[in-house]
C-alpha cells in the first residue's frame, strides 16, 4: 500500500505537475475541505545561492496584493529550514499555450480570453504591479475555460522604480517583450505589459507570432519598428485594435481605459461573478417617505463615552475602538444631531449619483451607479452616539474596489460634509480652540473644552 505524504498535517501531496530551475509544483488536497490545490516547493539553498530570495519575497507580496478572479490565487505560504511552500489555487485546464499550439482560435474565443486578460492586468496596474512576463505559457485556464494569470516571479512593484520613475531591468520572453524594454533606456512597466497583451491577442487570432525570425537580432529589429503583417482572416476591427496595441512608441500606445471603450472589445463582455454586489440594496424610490419613516428610532447605537474621551489623547484616532481589518473604514465625529447627519449624507451621495437604500436604525446603504474594477461600489454609512451631543459617523466598504472607495471618501465625501464635521479620525485636534475648516466655522460643531 502506497504511503501517504502529508504536509504540515494539512495537505496530502500528490503527483508532480511540473518543475523549473528552483521549484517543483505538485498536486495536493487539503485534508479538512478536500479542496484541490497546487503546491510549489522551492529549494531555499538554490534560491539563496543564486541571490533570488528577494525575488521570491516580492512574488509573495505581489500575489497577495492582486487578488482577482483572473489571477491564480496564492492561498498561503509555509516554510521549513530547507524549503518554501506556495499553496496556490489549482487550475485544471492547463496553459492557454496548449490551445494555441493546436492552431488559431475563433475570434469569439480569442476576444473572451483577451477581455479577461485586460481585466486582470488593469487590476494589477491599479495596485502598482507590472507583470513583465505576459505570454500564453503564463496564462492558465480553469474548468470553466476562464483565464488565470500565473507566475509573478518577474513582476515589479513601485519601489523598484528608479529616480526617473522608470524600470530598468531587462526581463521577459523576447517574442513578447516591448521594444522599450529591449532598448535598455528605462520603461513604464504597465505600458510594456500592454504591448505583451497585443502580442498575445495576435497569437490567439493567428496561431503564430507577429515578430519571428531565426536570427534573434533581425527579430529585434522588427520589434523596434513594430513591423508585422496581418493574416487575411483577421477582422477589420481586430486589426484596428492590434495596430493600436503594437505601437513602438509607448507614449502613443493605447491605454487600458481606451481599450475597454473599443466596440470590438466590449462585444459580449461579461463581468466576473466575483465582482457582483454581495449585499442587496433596496431603492427608496418606491416610498418617498421611507427616509422620514425610518429615521425615527429612539436613538442610534451608543458607544462607551469614557473610552471615546480617552481616545482624544491620541489625536482623536479611534482605530483602537473600531479597528476591523476586514473592511476599509472612514470615520468622523460631529456635534450635529443624528437625523441631521443622515439627511446631509443622503443629499450629498445622491448628488454623486449614488442610490440610497432604506435607512434603518441610523444606518444606510449607498450604491454607486458606475461599474468599477470590482463592480459597483457599495458603502454602508452609520451614525452612533458617544455622548448627548457627540456622534460618530462611520463609512465602510461592503463591496467594490478598495482604491475606488478611498477615492470616494477622500475626494467626494470629505469635502462635501465639511459643514457637519467636528474632526476626522486621525486628524490633529486642538482642544482649546474652535474647529475651523477652510475658514468656515460650524456653529454646531464647536468642540468641548478638555
Amino acid at each position: 500500500m502506497e504511503e501517504r505524504h502529508i504536509l504540515f498535517g494539512k495537505y496530502e501531496m500528490g503527483r508532480l505537475l511540473g518543475k523549473g530551475t528552483f521549484a517543483k509544483v505538485y498536486y495536493a488536497k487539503e485534508l479538512k475541505s478536500g479542496e484541490s490545490v497546487a503546491i510549489k516547493v522551492i529549494n531555499k539553498a538554490e534560491v539563496k545561492k543564486e541571490g533570488m530570495m528577494e525575488q521570491i519575497k516580492r512574488e509573495i507580496s505581489v500575489t497577495r496584493l492582486v487578488r482577482h478572479p483572473n489571477v491564480v490565487e496564492l492561498k498561503e505560504v509555509m516554510a521549513t529550514k530547507t524549503k518554501i511552500f506556495f499553496v496556490m489555487e489549482y487550475v485544471r485546464g492547463g496553459e492557454l499555450f496548449a490551445k494555441v499550439f493546436k492552431g488559431k482560435l475563433k475570434e469569439e474565443a480569442a476576444r473572451k480570453y483577451f477581455q479577461q486578460l485586460i481585466s486582470a492586468v488593469d487590476f494589477c496596474h491599479s495596485r502598482g504591479v507590472s507583470h513583465r512576463d505576459l505570454k500564453p505559457e503564463n496564462l492558465l485556464l480553469d474548468e470553466n475555460e476562464d483565464l488565470k494569470i500565473s507566475d509573478f516571479g518577474l513582476s515589479a512593484l513601485p519601489e523598484q522604480l528608479r529616480n526617473d520613475g522608470l524600470l530598468h531591468t531587462q526581463c521577459g520572453t523576447p517574442a513578447y517583450v516591448a521594444p522599450e524594454v529591449l532598448r535598455k533606456k528605462g520603461y513604464d512597466g504597465s505600458k510594456a505589459d500592454i504591448w505583451s497583451c497585443g502580442v498575445i491577442l495576435y497569437v490567439l487570432l493567428a496561431g503564430f507570432l507577429p515578430f519571428q525570425d531565426e536570427n534573434i537580432m533581425k527579430m529585434y529589429r522588427k520589434v523596434f519598428k513594430a513591423e508585422f503583417e496581418f493574416p487575411l482572416w483577421f477582422s477589420t476591427e481586430s486589426k484596428r485594435l492590434i495596430s493600436k496595441l503594437l505601437v513602438a512608441d509607448p507614449e502613443r500606445r493605447i491605454a487600458i481605459p481606451a481599450i475597454m471603450r473599443v466596440p470590438w472589445f466590449r462585444k459580449g463582455l461579461r463581468r466576473p461573478l466575483a465582482f457582483s454586489i454581495e449585499e442587496p440594496i433596496s431603492d427608496n424610490t418606491e416610498d418617498d417617505d421611507s427616509v422620514s419613516k425610518t429615521t425615527k428610532p429612539s436613538s442610534p447605537k451608543f458607544f462607551n463615552a469614557f473610552e471615546f474621551i480617552s481616545s482624544m489623547s491620541s489625536g482623536f484616532d479611534l482605530s483602537s475602538l473600531f479597528e476591523n481589518k476586514r473592511k476599509p473604514r472612514t470615520m468622523f465625529t460631529s456635534r450635529c444631531s443624528p437625523t441631521t447627519i443622515m439627511a446631509k449624507i443622503e443629499v450629498v451621495v445622491k448628488g454623486l449619483n449614488f442610490r440610497v437604500g432604506k435607512v434603518k436604525d441610523f444606518k444606510m446603504k449607498l450604491q454607486g451607479s458606475s461599474e468599477g474594477r470590482k463592480g459597483k461600489l457599495l458603502v454602508t454609512a452609520e451614525v452612533s452616539e458617544v455622548a448627548p451631543e457627540v456622534a460618530i459617523v462611520e463609512f465602510s466598504k461592503s463591496s467594490g474596489d478598495t482604491l475606488e472607495y478611498a477615492q470616494f471618501c477622500e475626494e467626494s465625501v470629505r469635502p462635501a460634509l465639511k459643514d457637519i464635521v467636528w474632526t476626522w479620525q486621525g486628524d490633529s485636534f486642538n482642544y482649546s480652540s474652535n474647529v475651523k475648516i477652510e475658514g468656515e466655522e460650524c456653529e454646531k460643531c464647536q468642540p468641548h473644552t478638555a
